[in-house]
């Protein structure tokens, strides 16, 4: 065999001028990345009489197959056609009638850790990501920080041979981190990505996205029919298309996550209309549908029953005709958001296949992150961020909006009964992952040329921790050691590739630990033994930590977890606890935090926070998206706004300062050459302080201040405004938000970016100021922070606590 084809079968090419003893030996694939050997100094004087070596140039292994990994968000093990569901998705099916339906594979019950669970293949606890990144503390195993010990698998791959790119949600970033201050270690492009396209946080509005391209924060186009699923769609199919192009035998790695079906729940009104009248019957009988069909595919056991409701979701038949009318409507909008997002990967997948690619590339179509969402509580929400602030949202509320949902004015989330149906055939929801409805979701798998049968179901258990063993195994990749000079934490997950053409193999995943918010349970050998410690839509934990009631499930027979035997199986209930704790001294576990938005506030919890101590902050027009974790908190205080501003002879409009937008948010700007300043109230109310006068030609000192009432929190207060220290306008501020502006909406100087916080500014969006901006100076009194005192901190919790009970 000649030298270069033995070294081609190593994956690497080298020049002929170096030492034979050199190029015999493989690549050492478990230190990363592979270092270009030491090449003997030339003896040849001139470089006519020297042969020409070949580039170093690190090549996946022969064969490996191109992977793509769809996941889609916030969906329920019921809710897709390929499982079952009412929701029509034909490239689900279609991928699954053609490959395989896993019927028994598991996530962690939440975004945030699923997402490092299956990026890294080590548990969420051991990637420190015990909760979604926005209420990491400072304990070991919750701080929101991927350690150095736990490489990405597309850093693997990447440093392997393999082209890398990352579409739409990523929420793996620390929330303090996603600023332009860095560090951006754990950004998509410096985890293993060679391209990202998509928003950092956990959710974005589908029709104004905030988005990044790379490092980069970027302007979508200003088209009345944009829509974030087509925009990635696009953006995955160009990159794909260029890749394979110039490298056509180069594999790819790509991992397509879209924001659906995450709220905010937006879909063009076509996509609606398809599912007119399709849930008039209700929850309750889409549940006994959802399960006959289930059976009829073969994907849940002949013989299983519904588990029961949870007692909080009531039966359809007591509802009102008007909550029967907002409900069915807000499945319509979930229904045509799922189909539409289906469709989007649909148009992935044909690009492939035109491509003459589908054939070698491993698709994992993964129906869900965790359990299908609960979090719009019994009514559902018109503006998700008023779950966020303790305000209720009633039915009558919600359907003033009714030809709104879905659309650009709204940022809606469906009742928690369709959630519950959404997990057909089982009890519990995201967030809760003791149970089943909380970290089953459906998956497809599908590699023509590596998978045999067509159709088949498998039913071994398994873990979002599995995949990237079973990616390495198949590219015939071994598990890294160490990558970048640090020893790695061994991965933790077991391999799937048996499975693959093995339908009746027995399990190798024997236990697994599930910890989310207090609720937890253990799987082992054919068992499940778990706690119900809060659900999403209670105000408080059922009980403390150490006075959890426990469950028990021979999930052998009982696919549904519908027979509960703690009580006729003490001696087996403790065995599993005891194996429960066992796993807490292999991964870091504990302590348990069963708190969720007090740990939104990083002094609550001693996570890091770039204005920790800071009264006042200076920002510079251009500076845009900057989130509220890393911006001043205003919120429940006195605060003043001081801007140097240069008016042109011919005028000047447009923003100063903006935070967040249509849903939520305050603005600083000029209007008719007025100084404005609108306070938005969760798109409810919108408060307006005006200037008497226009702000003179030339340079002048442009201030806003905010005088809060004081006495607890989300109260008012009265707002000025000072043209060189004069007042020239004040107004009252009826009503502030407590908690939350936006999920993905940040400040923005100069301009007012994704969705505006006045509706008519009049100026074209993104509205920039037209004069000219020196330094612009947020300031609050130290004296008012909210945070300062534990009284005040008990206070804010229990005004969200409020709200969900209520």
């Amino acid at each position: 065999m000649k030298r270069n084809a033995i070294y081609s079968l190593l994956g690497l090419t080298f020049g002929s001028m170096c030492a034979v003893t050199a190029l015999a030996q493989a690549p050492d694939r478990t230190r990363l990345p592979i270092h270009e050997p030491q090449y003997p100094l030339s003896t040849v004087l001139d470089v006519r009489n020297a042969t020409t070596p070949e580039t170093f140039n690190v090549k996946a292994p022969a064969g490996a197959p191109n992977v793509l990994i769809v996941l889609i968000d916030d969906m329920g093990f019921g809710q897709s056609s390929a499982f079952g569901g009412p929701i029509n998705m034909p490239t689900a099916d279609l991928l699954a009638d053609n490959g395989l339906r896993y019927n028994q594979f598991h996530t962690t019950a939440l975004s945030s850790p699923s997402r490092m669970a299956l990026l890294t293949g080590r548990n969420h606890h051991t990637a420190n990501t015990s909760s979604i990144i926005e209420t990491a503390t400072a304990f070991p195993g919750a701080t929101g920080k991927r350690p150095e010990s736990v490489a990405p698998l597309a850093m693997t791959l990447r440093y392997n041979g393999y082209s890398t790119a990352h579409f739409g949600k990523n929420h793996e970033t620390a929330a303090w981190e996603t600023s332009p201050s860095g560090p951006t270690d754990r950004w998509p492009t410096r985890s293993g990505f060679d391209k990202f396209y998509g928003f950092m946080g956990g959710e974005t509005n589908q029709w104004a996205p905030a988005i990044y391209d790379g490092l980069t924060k970027i302007e979508v186009p200003p088209d009345p029919n944009y829509h974030f699923m087509t925009d990635m769609t696009n953006q995955a199919i160009k990159w794909v298309r260029s890749e394979k192009s110039l490298t056509p035998d180069k594999p790819f790695f790509m991992y397509f996550a879209p924001g659906a079906t995450h709220a905010p729940h937006q879909v063009p009104k076509e996509w609606i209309a398809k599912y007119k009248g399709k849930f008039d019957q209700g929850w309750d009988k889409i549940r006994e549908e959802t399960l006959a069909r289930q059976i009829q595919l073969g994907v849940v056991p002949l013989g299983t029953k519904l588990a029961p409701k949870p007692e909080a979701i009531k039966d359809w038949d007591t509802l009102s005709p008007d909550e029967k009318k907002l409900f069915t409507r807000q499945m319509e909008v979930f229904a045509g958001f799922a189909e539409y997002t289906d469709y989007e990967v649909g148009r992935l997948i044909n690009t492939l296949r035109e491509m003459g690619q589908l054939d070698n590339t491993l698709v994992f179509y993964m129906l869900g992150d965790n359990g299908a969402s609960a979090e719009g509580g019994q009514n559902g929400l018109f503006n998700e961020m008023t779950y966020f602030n303790g305000v209720q949202e009633s039915v009558q509320d919600v359907l003033k909006h009714y030809d709104e949902l879905g659309g650009p004015q709204s940022y809606g989330h469906y009742a928690a009964g369709w959630a519950v149906a959404g997990n057909t055939p089982f009890t519990w929801v995201k967030q809760v992952a003791s149970s089943y409805g909380g970290t089953r979701n459906g998956l497809a798998i599908y590699w023509p040329k590596g998978i045999q049968a067509k159709g088949e179901v498998r039913s071994q258990w398994h873990h979002l921790i599995d995949i990237a063993p079973t990616i390495l195994e198949v590219a015939g990749l071994p598990e890294p050691k160490e990558v970048n000079g640090v020893p790695q934490t061994p991965i933790e997950g077991v391999s799937m590739a048996y499975t693959l053409n093995e339908g009746k193999a027995q399990d190798r995943h024997k236990t697994q630990y599930f910890e989310i918010y207090g609720n937890r349970a253990i799987y082992h050998d054919g068992w499940l033994a778990g706690t119900v410690h809060k659900a999403p839509w209670e105000a408080k934990p059922r009980a403390s930590l150490e006075g959890d009631t426990w469950e028990l499930y021979d999930t052998r027979n009982d696919f549904s977890l519908n027979n509960d035997l703690a009580k006729s199986e003490p001696a087996k209930l403790k065995e599993m606890q005891q194996v429960f704790m066992a796993q807490t001294e292999k991964y870091p576990i504990l302590p348990l935090d069963d708190r969720l938005f007090e740990r939104m506030i990083a002094s609550n919890v001693g996570r890091p926070d770039l204005l920790e101590g800071r009264t006042s902050l200076t920002v510079y027009d251009g500076m845009t998206g900057m989130s509220e974790n890393v911006f001043l908190n205003l919120k429940n205080q006195s605060y003043m706004v001081t801007s140097e501003v240069e008016v042109p002879k011919s005028n000047a409009n447009g923003v100063i300062i903006a935070q967040a937008g249509r849903f939520g948010g305050w603005s600083l700007y000029l209007k008719d050459g007025k100084p404005t300043y609108t306070y938005n109230f969760l798109g409810m109310q919108r408060y307006t302080v005006t200037a008497n006068k226009p702000l003179p030609i030339g340079k002048s000192i442009l201030r806003f201040e905010f005088a809060y009432d004081g006495g607890g929190l989300g109260k008012g207060g009265v707002g000025s405004l000072f043209i060189n220290d004069q007042k020239v306008g004040t107004g009252r501020i009826e009503r502030t938000q407590p908690g939350f502006y936006s999920a993905d909406e940040g400040v923005d100087v100069g301009e007012d970016g994704e969705t505006p916080v006045v509706e008519n500014y009049g100026t074209p969006a993104p509205h920039k100021f037209t004069g000219k901006l020196g330094k612009v100076t947020v300031s609050v009194s130290s004296a008012n922070t909210v945070e300062k005192t534990a009284a005040q901190d008990a206070q804010k919790e229990a005004v969200f606590k409020k709200a969900l009970t209520e």
